[in-house]
């Protein structure tokens, strides 16, 4: 991120600009986190273009244990990620959208 100043009534505070676009920065938290992306067929082209698999919950909770890393995102409901974590126990599951739905919760 670059440093860019602003002004606010008169004063010249610094604020961050930032360089990198948000597919960028998932990227390196990824990398960095070592983390495995999956992403539901349900899920927007955007998310399916950075995750590391696209499938339904059993076939991505399978496809996880062949990931190397300690994190798998999973871009669902909750209730495959549990499945996920069942098939991974030593690994952390995270949800990044509690509050995605299906039809079949």
């Amino acid at each position: 991120m670059g440093r860019k100043s602003g002004c606010y009534n008169g004063v010249t505070v610094p604020t961050m600009v930032s360089t990198a676009t948000i597919a960028e920065e998932i990227l390196d938290l990824k990398h960095d986190r070592k983390a495995v992306i999956l992403a539901h067929h349900y899920q927007e082209a955007e998310i399916q273009e950075l995750a590391d698999s696209v499938g339904d919950s059993l076939e991505l909770a399978r496809r996880a244990r062949s990931f190397d890393g300690d994190v798998i995102a999973f871009c669902g409901v909750w209730f495959m990620a549990e499945t996920a974590k069942v098939l991974n126990p030593e690994r952390i599951v995270v949800v990044p959208d509690h509050e995605a739905g299906c039809s079949l919760v």
